[in-house]
């Protein structure tokens, strides 16, 4: 749990930097908001990286995090830049799951 906190904290950061910086920044509110997206996503990916979960139950949570994600973006913005973060979040996500499925114990924890 611990390191799932670290992963969300420096996706967070990382990602918030580089929107801010380099890809051209809209705001340092949104551009935070879109990094908690990206650091939510790999947070949540990476603990539920885990035997104990079943997959109905991954993709559950994973709604769950989708729908705190646009729930937040419509109470802070609006509908057209609330769902880009949900957008992210399923990006990541998958991704996550892309790169551990080639690896031979299906997990990036191992």
């Amino acid at each position: 749990m611990h390191k799932a906190l670290f992963y969300l904290l420096i996706g967070t950061f990382i990602s918030f930097l580089l929107n801010h910086f380099l890809l051209g920044s809209r705001g340092w509110e949104l551009d935070l908001f879109y990094g908690f997206a990206f650091g939510l996503a790999w947070g949540t990916a990476y603990f539920l990286d885990d035997v104990k979960f079943s997959l109905p139950q991954k993709l559950g949570i994973s709604f769950l995090g989708m729908g705190l994600l646009l729930l937040i973006g419509l109470l802070l913005f609006d509908l057209q830049l609330a769902v880009p973060s949900v957008i992210k979040f399923s990006m990541v996500f998958v991704a996550y799951y892309l790169i551990a499925s080639f690896k031979s114990s299906k997990s990036l924890r191992n």
